[in-house]
């Protein structure tokens, strides 16, 4: 008679996995799984996947489960997105607009990629260039100021400038930029 070294259930074919027997390790099934369960990075409650990607504890929008999009974990944490001023400032493009280019703030600027093909027929949106702040709020309320000076349009967030432009101007903003 063998038994289970951290529970005592005797260990039995029903409940003692045929790999384990061969090795000489002597746990049942069930500690087998709960062990496992927090020790493997695959299995591991406390982590964050979005779209299959391993998200750190130190993102803003961390919590821990898995998610299909940063949109789906922002709502479950709401909260932290309010709270949190770091991100990035980036620039879209869609060729059915020639010469035109968006300039807009998210915590995660491929995510809100994705956000915008959902609303294009031909999921033609296209991340040109993406910069990470202290604070995406300032940092976008600069790079619009600026880019608007040289623009030869503007309507919204959308200016008709060279993107080249857009991406010296984004550059040339400090990184640590604070209200």
């Amino acid at each position: 008679m063998v038994n289970c070294n951290k529970c005592g259930v005797e260990l039995t074919d029903s409940n003692w996995s045929k790999s384990w027997k061969a090795m000489g390790h002597f746990r049942c099934k069930g500690c087998s799984a709960e062990s496992n369960s927090r020790s493997n990075p695959r299995n591991n409650p406390r982590r964050m996947f979005v779209n299959g990607k391993y998200i750190s504890q130190k993102h803003p929008l961390y919590k821990p489960g898995k998610y299909k999009s940063f949109n789906d974990a922002a709502f479950s944490s709401l909260v932290n997105y309010v709270l949190s001023t770091e991100g990035e400032v980036y620039v879209l493009k869609n060729p059915a607009w020639e010469n035109w280019y968006k300039i807009g703030k998210a915590i995660e600027s491929t995510d809100r990629c994705n956000g915008y093909q959902t609303s294009s027929p031909h999921r033609d949106y296209r991340l040109e260039y993406s910069k990470y702040f202290l604070n995406r709020k300032v940092a976008e309320e600069i790079a619009h100021d600026v880019i608007s000076e040289i623009s030869l349009d503007r309507n919204g967030e959308w200016f008709k400038v060279s993107v080249n432009k857009i991406r010296k101007i984004i550059k040339g903003i400090d990184y640590e930029i604070s209200a």
